[in-house]
């Protein structure tokens, strides 16, 4: 079962960006297309291509990355953080730490980050302004709380929480994952659902990747519902079942938690939902 993953670098991430944007209506028409009319192409993994884009292509790409630059790019319908969250008018590195004493040991940690710290490896992202938009953090403090960490018999020896790590040094393969699937084929059920309105590895780089498999579709694009509301849409394939999550991006389960609890748990028992 996998969310929202990154598996074929030909379609997910920069490929699919282009017409994400395009069709959630931040970039105009005209831009796409003559994105498009002049062959660029822009990858994720480094070194994936060896084509050198023209000026013009680098000119669109800068313009629909700044378009999209005041958005949160893992959900492009989710508001971002209030500006006071880190007391931005003192300034963006004011009030990025606070600690919390566990069993007399002082444990501190960072709460919100900007989209360029959240996502390090996405060099593409711009930053439209002094103030970039703040993916964090209402949760980095009560999850470092000693009673919270208590409930979760978290070690007292263990480091205090952090949305994201400043020392794991991530890598990428240049095949990422899409064969894992085709390995995987006849010999164990497999589930990729998809939160709609992510921008990082959207709905729609997702399906292609999917149609390049090749696969016969056992079960046509459907809509599914939590409580009479339709939650997105399923279609099954002989080797695959691929669901989306109706207006919601990359974290699905934790956005949508009760639809996507919903289909999770009646997947694994092979139930319809």
């Amino acid at each position: 079962m996998v969310g929202n993953g990154a598996t074929n670098w030909n379609f997910d991430v920069e490929p699919s960006f282009p017409a994400t944007v395009r069709w959630f209506n931040i970039v105009p028409p005209s831009m796409l297309a003559e994105f498009e009319a002049n062959d660029c192409h822009y990858y994720f993994y480094p070194g994936f291509s060896d084509v050198v884009e023209s000026a013009l292509c680098d000119e669109l790409w800068d313009k629909m990355n700044l378009l999209a630059a005041d958005l949160n790019w893992y959900d492009l319908y989710r508001p971002v953080y209030p500006n006071n969250i880190l007391s931005k008018q003192v300034s963006l590195k004011a009030n990025r730490y606070e600690s919390v004493t566990i069993d007399g040991v002082v444990k501190t940690y960072k709460k919100g980050y900007t989209l360029q710290e959240y996502t390090p490896f996405a060099k593409h992202l711009k930053a439209s302004g002094s103030d970039p938009v703040i993916l964090g953090d209402y949760i980095t403090s009560y999850l470092n709380r000693e009673d919270v960490r208590t409930v979760f018999n978290i070690p007292t020896t263990v480091q205090a929480w952090e949305e994201c790590s400043e020392t794991l040094v991530y890598t990428e393969q240049k095949e990422a994952s899409q064969w894992i699937y085709t390995v995987l084929k006849d010999k164990v059920r497999k589930l990729f659902y998809s939160g709609d309105t992510d921008g990082a590895v959207s709905t729609y780089g997702s399906k292609l990747w999917i149609k390049d498999l090749n696969w016969d579709v056992t079960t046509g694009y459907r809509a599914w519902k939590t409580n009479e509301q339709v939650s997105g849409y399923v279609e099954k394939y002989d080797g695959l079942d691929f669901v989306t999550i109706k207006g919601v991006g990359h974290m699905a389960p934790q956005w949508a938690r009760a639809s996507t609890t919903t289909m999770i748990t009646a997947w694994v028992f092979n139930e319809n939902f």
